[in-house]
């Protein structure tokens, strides 16, 4: 089980950040925590999952909004940019006590995605973005599309039947995309602030591999060359 799970405000959602680790694994040689970011349809780990077990600093992990022990809003309009400021509140909790920390950020699927956005919105304080399979990595469309009107029955519980239908099919311009790895690259501390170790990729994906400051490596190596 986690060992703590915290709740954040955020505006009208609580927001539930799992403290899967809380120490670093060696107290004597401290390391940057580790955020990770669930893919669409899921929730967090309730403990540290096998394939990030290596990472020597502390781990928490997020429940986005509509999923997990996060507050499931009433209605749909669920879009990308509200869970990148989920995100936000989740990096201002683990700086809170070091405003100067960094925090390397982890994401699967659809968080792969949000961890690209934070990775641009908050260069200074994401420490590298590591981009990995998960679901909702697609996406919607690349262009307009048009739009259908529809209501779900929603009873409070995770996760939004609004975001599985809403986060499935958002729009995900390459050039878009790309505009967070520009942002990263200009405000990072390190030289590839953006490693993809994905296998599937959608155009989207596609365009940010191909743009400088992105590094392609497997999950083990990424995690060791910003750990």
């Amino acid at each position: 089980m986690s060992t703590e799970i915290v709740m954040l405000r955020h505006n009208r959602i609580d927001l539930a950040l799992h403290i899967l680790r809380a120490e670093p694994v060696d107290s004597r040689n401290p390391s940057r925590p580790l955020l990770l970011l669930h893919g669409l349809g899921d929730r967090s780990p309730e403990s540290v999952p096998a394939w990030v077990a290596a990472w020597p600093g502390p781990i928490a992990a997020l429940d986005f909004t509509g999923h997990g022990a996060s507050t499931c809003p009433a209605s749909g309009g669920s879009s990308p940019e509200p869970l990148m400021a989920d995100v936000d509140q989740a990096l201002a909790h683990l700086t809170d006590d070091d405003p100067d920390r960094s925090i390397t950020v982890l994401g699967r699927g659809l968080g792969a995605y949000i961890a690209l956005q934070i990775a641009g919105a908050r260069a200074s304080q994401v420490h590298g973005a590591i981009l990995v399979d998960g679901p909702g990595l697609a996406g919607g469309p690349t262009g307009p599309s048009s739009q259908a009107v529809f209501a779900l029955e929603t009873n409070g519980t995770t996760p939004d039947p609004y975001a599985l239908v809403e986060l499935g099919r958002d729009l995900r311009p390459g050039d878009y995309a790309v505009s967070f790895v520009n942002l990263a690259n200009a405000g990072a501390p390190i030289a590839n602030p953006i490693t993809v170790a994905s296998s599937f990729r959608p155009k989207w994906l596609d365009a940010v591999v191909d743009s400088p400051g992105v590094v392609e490596a497997t999950l083990a190596d990424a995690l060791a060359s910003y750990a």
